[in-house]
């Protein structure tokens, strides 16, 4: 079985699937508005963006996409839940940015495309998806032409004991009612969400997650956690 077709990736296509109506709104909804923030912090990572051939992995319904083609860039939307890249693309062409955003499915493991070629690179909530992040990261840095800048979005599970404590209740008993309401694909990425950003964090704590990124090439990488530390972005520019 090969990676792309493994348990993790079949899962993360199911579970896309059942959410890619209702992404966007759902997302800031369950977030209280910051996963809007985080996506345009991870944005700004690239400035100046005018004229930029930017590629956006996991790029579900084109939440970056089109932050970034509205900032000038030339965008490479990737993706592989057919559902979701419909979903963005309707979006898209009704904000007037089709001819700045084009929706490819595929997978990050195995991008098709050469090396260097993009001038910049981001990615957001990938890592837990695939079965070796360290290769997946490596194959995003190949795209990218030297000096161009490749920032990441994952989510964390906040430091603080405090807000490590309300992080869990929400993840585990909030999160999962309120998808309830929503549809039972909701639920059931409800129930998954906190566990499985636990899971990742536990196994690849940030010094790992630093690391990858600078074996796989990029130089003056930094990380920066953001509300309480729920969430983590991460940039660097290719050697």
């Amino acid at each position: 079985m090969s990676a792309i077709d493994s348990d993790r990736a079949r899962h993360a296509r199911r579970l896309f699937a059942g959410i890619a109506p209702e992404y966007g709104w759902m997302g800031a909804a369950l977030s209280f508005g910051q996963d809007v923030r985080w996506r345009r912090f991870l944005v700004r990572r690239l400035e100046p963006i005018e004229g930029l051939s930017v590629l956006d992995v996991a790029s579900g319904t084109g939440l970056v996409a089109r932050e970034l083609a509205g900032r000038g860039a030339r965008v490479v939307g990737l993706d592989p839940s057919e559902p979701m890249v419909l979903a963005g693309r309707r979006v898209t062409e009704r904000r007037g940015l089709a001819d700045r955003v084009v929706p490819v499915l595929g997978v990050a493991e195995a991008l098709p495309f050469t090396d260097g070629a993009f001038d910049a690179l981001t990615v957001t909530y990938l890592l837990r998806y695939v079965d070796d992040p360290a290769a997946t990261i490596r194959e995003l840095v190949r795209v990218v032409r030297p000096g161009g800048v490749v920032a990441s979005l994952e989510f964390a599970v906040p430091p603080a004991a405090w807000a490590r404590w309300l992080w869990r209740v929400y993840t585990r008993r909030v999160m999962p009612l309120a998808g309830r309401l929503v549809s039972p694909a909701w639920e059931t990425t409800g129930r998954f969400l906190g566990p499985s950003i636990e899971a990742f964090e536990r196994a690849n704590p940030q010094a790992i997650l630093l690391g990858w990124w600078r074996d796989a090439g990029l130089a003056e990488v930094r990380a920066r956690r953001l509300s309480n530390g729920a969430a983590v972005v991460v940039w660097g520019r290719r050697r």
